[in-house]
């Protein structure tokens, strides 16, 4: 089983993306960590790589789609996996919809979480990191215990730059302008928009029941529980 995971920042992905892979036992794979595993070596692309983020602009779909193609080819990817924030483009979903059908996965699920820009704003900007350990807070939904340092070590909590207002408005525009094409490139019966203004379990369970009654059952009653070992194309 392949899923895609897509969701704005401050979404609840991240939480969604560890229930899943620990329920279906797949692994999770994230272009963003990888393209940061990159950028902390001391290589020249690493340091183009570093410029074009620092600039705010993507990184080639070549190079992504090189990158990915390595990782999904490791043995641990052979059952199936779960992507968290590829594709960010519809180069990046073509190209990734070719490599399905050639190592012979089936068409993915698409698991799109949605939540209002104006509650993804509050939620952002209600965040706090300790200065010390990284730990995060939300001064909505998850306070310290006491008001302006961490729990864990006392240190100062801070609010990190791109969980300032302005800048969270920039980040929901600039997911938009770059997921809408994508979310319409996957619409159809594998496509699922589930609401993602509820509590975590919540959506969990709902995602629980979507895979397992759709998509487990159907896979099993096919046979196809074990797709062919990941190749370069």
């Amino acid at each position: 089983m392949v899923i895609l995971l897509f969701g704005p920042p401050g979404c609840g992905k991240g939480t969604q993306s560890r229930f899943i892979t620990e329920e279906m036992k797949l692994p999770a794979i994230s272009t963003g960590a990888m393209l940061r595993d990159t950028c902390a070596g001391g290589s020249s692309l690493a340091h183009t790589i570093r410029e074009l983020l620092a600039q705010g602009s993507l990184v080639p779909d070549d190079f992504v789609n090189e990158m990915l193609i390595h990782r999904l080819a490791q043995d641990d990817c052979r059952r199936g996996f779960l992507l968290d924030g590829h594709p960010r483009t519809v180069s990046q979903a073509e190209f990734l919809q070719n490599y399905l059908r050639h190592v012979g996965h089936a068409e993915p699920v698409v698991i799109h979480l949605d939540v209002e820009a104006a509650v993804l704003i509050a939620r952002l900007s209600a965040r706090r990191q300790c200065s010390l350990c990284s730990s995060i807070y939300n001064m909505q939904s998850k306070p310290p215990q006491l008001p302006g340092v961490c729990d864990f070590d006392g240190a100062r909590l801070t609010t990190r730059t791109d969980d300032r207002v302005d800048v969270v408005r920039d980040r929901m525009t600039a997911y938009e302008r770059l997921t809408n094409p994508v979310i319409s490139f996957y619409a159809g019966q594998r496509y699922h928009r589930l609401d993602g203004d509820r509590a975590p379990f919540e959506i969990s369970s709902e995602i629980t029941n979507l895979l397992r009654e759709r998509y487990i059952k159907a896979s099993s009653a096919s046979g196809n529980t074990s797709p062919a070992r990941a190749n370069h194309m």
